[in-house]
């Protein structure tokens, strides 16, 4: 008797599991369902329970025991978002990794779709469009998305500098797995696990492909949500920022991308100061003060582009390290934004205010205790 090879498939969906009891069967019906018949061997699921303190082992058992295909990690204990990533994609033997969070899920007609363009265009990495759904049944367009626009075929990042400013999360991005460990690409422990992963993965990629079609709808004001939680985990994004950089001097030390991504992180940082749902007041001066040190330790020899109006002026004062003028700035945004009222307050295109721009914000999700 011969027995046949099993197909490789062309695409592993990776799903950390912790936590989400209320949200793991849409996720993982959404990916099943949309599965083609044909394209069977052409997808696995891999699903990561990160030692969850709820249900979702249970819950995994029972859903692999009907749905063979997916396949079920169980941590002995919780790693954290970052490494129950690194966790499926050590099993994983697609050419190609998706990460999904298990609390978002994927339109119809989303899986069909991005086969077929890894397909046709072979990329190192495939970048898709999202909606963020809010639990009123609101749906809401990223102020970002509109960077995805008119890229026709596959380019380099010198072609679409604009790329960079799309959100950077992993689960944005479909990566071809041996272009991920060329570039020695794995997930760190910590909140703000995407910075030193997706914005490599750009800058390195030979063939950057876009998928201009929302396939990835991304769940809003979940309870656990670091956009959503006042905790001085925050403070996790500076080391992030120190893993990309060294990561930037050791492929380019002639510093190429050093000024875009310098900009991208000051606009990160002033996100995180400003926004009362992440930080306590009592933290603010502390956190500000660690953002003009990282100001100073990356500014580029050359200078930045640094952006005009109040943006510019906070650039400006983080640079001089002057919290107490960023404070008093800061009561008098909020103060002008009262006297004008919620409808005379101008939004981006995602509904924010401009002090706090969608593409900036983080929106990677609090996940057990080591993320």
């Amino acid at each position: 008797m011969v027995t046949e090879p099993t197909p490789t498939p062309l695409l592993s969906i990776v799903v950390p599991v912790y936590g989400v009891e209320a949200y793991l069967g849409q996720c993982l019906d959404s990916i099943h369902a949309d599965i083609p018949a044909d394209e069977a061997t052409a997808v696995e699921v891999i699903a990561v329970d990160d030692a969850s303190p709820d249900r979702c082992g249970q819950l995994l058992r029972e859903y692999a025991a009907e749905h063979p295909r997916l396949r079920v990690l169980h941590l002995s204990t919780n790693v954290g978002l970052g490494p129950a990533r690194n966790a499926g994609l050590d099993v994983a033997t697609g050419r190609y990794v998706w990460f999904v969070d298990s609390d978002d899920w994927l339109p119809p007609g989303t899986i069909a779709a991005v086969l077929n363009r890894l397909r046709a265009d072979r990329p190192d990495v495939m970048m898709v469009d999202h909606l963020r759904m809010h639990d009123c049944g609101r749906q809401e367009v990223d102020a970002s998305s509109r960077l995805l626009r008119g890229t026709p075929g596959v380019a380099r990042l010198t072609d679409r500098p604009q790329l960079l400013r799309v959100q950077h999360t992993a689960w944005n991005k479909v990566v071809r797995r041996a272009f991920m460990a060329e570039l020695g690409l794995r997930f760190h422990p910590g909140w703000y696990e995407d910075i030193p992963f997706s914005h490599p993965l750009l800058i390195g990629a030979e063939r950057i492909s876009v998928l201009d079609r929302i396939c990835y709808l991304y769940r809003q004001g979940r309870q656990g949500a670091i956009t959503s939680t006042r905790s001085g985990r925050h403070f996790d994004a500076f080391e992030q920022y120190d893993r990309l950089f060294a990561w930037l001097r050791q492929r380019y030390p002639e510093g190429r991308w050093h000024a875009e991504l310098f900009d991208l992180m000051v606009n990160h940082f002033l996100v995180v100061t400003g926004n009362d749902d992440r930080l306590h007041p009592h933290l603010r001066r502390d956190f500000f003060r660690r953002v003009a040190a990282h100001y100073r330790r990356y500014l580029p020899n050359g200078g930045y582009p640094r952006p005009g109006g109040v943006a510019g002026l906070k650039h400006r004062l983080v640079g001089r390290d002057s919290y107490l003028a960023y404070a008093a700035l800061r009561r008098a945004h909020r103060m002008a934004g009262r006297l004008r009222g919620p409808d005379d307050t101008p939004t981006t295109a995602a509904g924010t205010a401009p002090e706090t721009p969608t593409q900036h914000q983080s929106l990677v999700r609090t996940h057990g205790n080591g993320s």
